[in-house]
């Protein structure tokens, strides 16, 4: 199906997240937000009592700038409570409110997902056993093979920056007992895939375990034992890509610094990174409240602001909205490349 071709609107579904952070908040700011195009329909899944409540204190507060609840499309889900706990009441509402919200995007043609922050305490206290909103997506589509991808685009020059995860949520102590080269070469699958929509023939970089990526083998094994061989190995299957590592990770993401702020700078297309907080550091110093949380290898488009629930400043009026604007906008733009999605 080519959806850029269809009758149909195009649709973003968003999930609240967790109503006791900063989710229904942002949502309602960028959803007033003129960086956000007219011609979108927006379903939000959640708790329309609480979005009302939400919007008439920030009224209370002095903030304009906000849509009204009333002018929304609102799939309501009024959920009873389970127990005393308010956390678990409150991670088992937007747990159900991403099921639902999954549900409805496989229901739509040319439809996206953008969801909302969630807890996962919360939701390990209401019994859903998941590490995060990218693991209960891909169970829901059946999918084994899902990338978690940080994208930003440039305000400066309009580069996108990309950062794809070799493994998420994970502790840091198990990361060497994941990494494969199978695990790698899928990665770089679903990366290629992904840098194909825009880029026939990408520049890809991959990032060392080690520091120094292993300094030849003095700083670790990793990249000597394995890692070097299969990165050669998958790009003699893909001599479209050009692929530069393992790179040192300390200055792995030197050249996105430049090509974020300079529009002559050498560019490139990606960069994988072999665990959460070695991809992360760079991207949100970089890109700042421009980058994006996207699972890449689903049926349809997912993005989501790349913080957290943000408890700490919940109420208070003062919750940034740029990284959600730029959830919707980054969905809106993949969506509408139809070479990016299967069928759904």
């Amino acid at each position: 199906m080519n959806f850029q071709n269809t009758n149909k609107p195009l649709k973003v579904v968003l999930s609240v997240g967790d109503e006791s952070g900063i989710g229904p908040e942002i949502i309602l700011k960028a959803l007033y937000s003129y960086e956000i195009p007219k011609n979108i329909e927006f379903i939000l899944v959640g708790s329309k009592k609480n979005l009302q409540n939400t919007y008439k204190h920030l009224r209370s507060l002095g903030l304009e700038n906000l849509a009204n609840p009333k002018n929304l499309k609102i799939h309501d889900l009024e959920l009873s409570s389970s127990d005393n706990n308010p956390k678990s009441n409150y991670g088992n509402s937007s747990f159900q409110y991403l099921i639902k919200a999954i549900k409805l995007v496989k229901q739509y043609p040319n439809s996206a997902l953008v969801t909302g922050p969630i807890s996962k305490k919360s939701w390990y206290l209401a019994g859903h056993y998941f590490s995060g909103q990218t693991e209960v997506l891909a169970k829901s589509c059946g999918v084994k093979n899902v990338g978690m991808l940080f994208t930003a685009k440039s305000p400066i020059t309009g580069w996108r920056f990309n950062t794809l995860l070799a493994t998420t949520h994970i502790a840091l102590c198990e990361v060497p007992k994941k990494l494969t080269t199978e695990l790698i070469h899928s990665k770089l699958d679903l990366f290629k895939k992904f840098c194909n929509t825009y880029i026939d023939e990408p520049t890809l970089k991959v990032a060392g375990l080690n520091p120094h990526a292993g300094e030849q083998g003095i700083l670790g094994h990793e990249e000597e034992d394995w890692l070097n061989d299969a990165l050669i190995t998958w790009n003699e299957k893909n001599r479209g890509v050009k692929l530069l590592g393992p790179l040192s990770p300390d200055s792995c993401w030197n050249s996105s610094v430049k090509a974020w702020s300079d529009i002559n700078a050498e560019k490139h297309d990606g960069i994988l990174a072999m665990y959460h907080d070695q991809g992360l550091i760079p991207m949100k110093v970089i890109a700042l409240n421009y980058s994006v949380n996207t699972t890449i290898g689903l049926p349809f488009i997912r993005t989501s602001p790349d913080h957290g629930t943000g408890f700490d400043i919940a109420g208070k009026g003062i919750a940034q909205s740029q990284s959600m604007i730029e959830a919707i906008k980054a969905a809106i733009e993949m969506t509408k490349n139809s070479r990016l999605l299967n069928t759904h």
